[in-house]
């Protein structure tokens, strides 16, 4: 493992307002950035009261703003929901103003609900066209030979690099095809994770922006000083995933003792389910169970992400994760 990276939502806590969870994810990426994080990305989620991160070009350019040399993303852009020349232009843009520090993660979902999709405008027409969008967008970022008379201004001629993001072989295949690197959502999807990484590695076909394969995996952390701690502080992310699976998603709740008197047990066994590849516990605790994701799936890179009611805590429990991780890091060749 290369490095460890860090995918933040934006939380939205059931007593804060959307700017407070903003003010807290560009603390917690200056947070990240001492720890030794490499990347902090946000994510496009629309419709979503407990997520602050809707407008995540804007929100990227805040953190970047608010920090120095962390690599800041998104992960991701969901594409069909906008045109690749404006998302092009706005990544183009947060490049010109933080050089060498901008990732844009590209998604085919929608990020949302299908009323919300609707009011989106682009999602029906669009989804699956996703692959030549991404075409296109990649072209409005090389050089300008050979162009025709659309540029992205800025964007064009930055070669900013891209990545496909993806729950499923779809977005593996296509990775490898484009010779892009590829993060696949094992943090709540990760059902296809192994069948992804060996469509991803098996077809990969370098490119003019990658040589050779680069795939992160993304796992759930919920880190404090002892076992029981960081089961309370995850007990809010149940209720959440639990929430939305049954359709009530809400802002981030606070968290209980016995999540079993709060939400239906098949709603709880679902919300396991889907974040099953996940660390949770002590530090002695958190170490065993990244090595061992860290062992079985072997990425190039590892991506933490978890949700907690109380900010320090949330703080915390990514310090702890960078203190085990940075143990596992592979040292850099000379």
């Amino acid at each position: 493992m290369q490095n460890y990276s860090l995918l933040d939502l934006a939380p939205v806590t059931e007593d804060e307002t959307p700017a407070q969870a903003l003010a807290h994810a560009t603390d917690l990426a200056r947070h990240a950035e001492d720890l030794g994080y490499h990347r902090y990305w946000l994510a496009e989620h629309h419709s979503m009261p407990g997520i602050a991160s809707a407008a995540t070009a804007v929100a990227i350019g805040h953190v970047a703003q608010a920090t120095r040399t962390i690599r800041v993303g998104a992960g991701g852009i969901m594409l069909p929901n906008h045109a690749p020349l404006v998302v092009a232009e706005q990544f183009g843009t947060l490049d010109a103003l933080h050089p060498g520090r901008i990732d844009l993660g590209l998604g085919r979902a929608p990020g949302t609900d299908g009323a919300t999709a609707q009011a989106l405008r682009r999602y029906n027409q669009s989804a699956d066209a996703f692959p030549q969008d991404v075409v296109e967008l990649i072209g409005y970022l090389d050089d300008d030979e050979g162009r025709g008379p659309v540029r992205a201004v800025p964007g064009m001629g930055s070669h900013l690099p891209v990545w496909i993001l993806g729950s499923s072989t779809f977005g593996a295949q296509l990775a490898a095809y484009l010779g892009l690197p590829y993060a696949f959502a094992s943090h709540f999807a990760p059902q296809m994770l192994e069948p992804a990484i060996k469509a991803y590695r098996d077809g990969f076909r370098p490119s003019e922006r990658l040589d050779k394969p680069h795939f992160m995996m993304a796992a759930g952390l919920h880190a404090a000083d002892t076992d029981a701690e960081a089961q309370y502080h995850r007990s809010s992310q149940i209720l959440s995933f639990a929430r939305l699976r049954t359709g009530t998603p809400g802002r981030l709740s606070r968290p209980v003792e016995n999540v079993a008197d709060h939400v239906p047990a098949s709603a709880i066994a679902g919300a396991e389910a889907a974040m099953s590849v996940s660390a949770t516990g002590g530090p002695d605790t958190v170490r065993r169970q990244l090595r061992e994701l860290i062992d079985r799936y072997q990425p190039d890179e590892l991506m933490l992400t978890g949700m907690m009611y109380d900010a320090q805590a949330r703080k915390r429990s990514f310090e702890i994760g960078a203190e085990v991780l940075s143990d596992m890091k592979t040292p850099a060749l000379a």
